[in-house]
């Protein structure tokens, strides 16, 4: 399996940096995803997906370290919510940086998640980005949780996709998302 992981990891970082879309699981769904930092690979991953600019992308980073890299002042109590959550858990964060304009909501904040699944861990390692992925919408289901639940016209429009032996590991639903405000805002927005 790890060669199978190290296979898949270069083919997928090779169609992101080429800016193309991947369809791959991550450590909660399958989702359809680019290089964050590209702004016409993001146009064609909102243009595919059909998600309405930000509302229903995130951020996908292999630790919290790489959180700095994109969120401009990160909250105190953001590491320890991450280091705690027993369930993959998405992080809105204010103040987002370093990625492309339509990733970003008009508050400036955006969804980040820090994965645990080990093909989407690997991958974020060796690609050294965040990749922006996209769920709702991309399945007659509102979340896909298998590879075969994507339509063939969402399927033929990526440049790579990863094999189904590769989402071992990942729970089959959403992540609970939650809002790490300014001055110690924090907000459930979904369990």
């Amino acid at each position: 399996m790890e060669a199978q992981i190290r296979k898949a990891v270069e083919e997928a970082v090779k169609a992101l940096k080429d800016g193309g879309l991947i369809l791959f699981p991550t450590d909660t769904v399958w989702s359809l995803g680019c290089d964050a930092t590209n702004s016409e690979a993001v146009k064609k991953l909102i243009s595919v997906s059909g998600v309405n600019t930000n509302k229903g992308m995130t951020l996908l980073v292999p630790d919290m370290n790489s959180v700095y890299k994109y969120v401009k002042e990160v909250p105190e109590i953001a590491e320890e919510v991450v280091e705690v959550s027993d369930t993959p858990l998405t992080v809105i964060y204010p103040k987002v940086m370093n990625v492309a304009p339509e990733v970003v909501s008009e508050d400036k904040s955006a969804a980040i998640r820090v994965v645990t699944h080990p093909f989407c861990t690997a991958l974020l390692k060796k690609f050294g980005r965040a990749i922006v992925t996209a769920t709702e919408g991309l399945t007659d289901k509102r979340y896909p949780s298998l590879f075969e639940e994507f339509e063939d016209e969402v399927t033929e429009k990526t440049k790579w996709q990863a094999e189904p032996e590769l989402e071992a590991g990942f729970t089959g639903k959403p992540s609970s998302i939650i809002y790490l405000g300014d001055g110690g805002v924090v907000k459930i927005i979904r369990k």
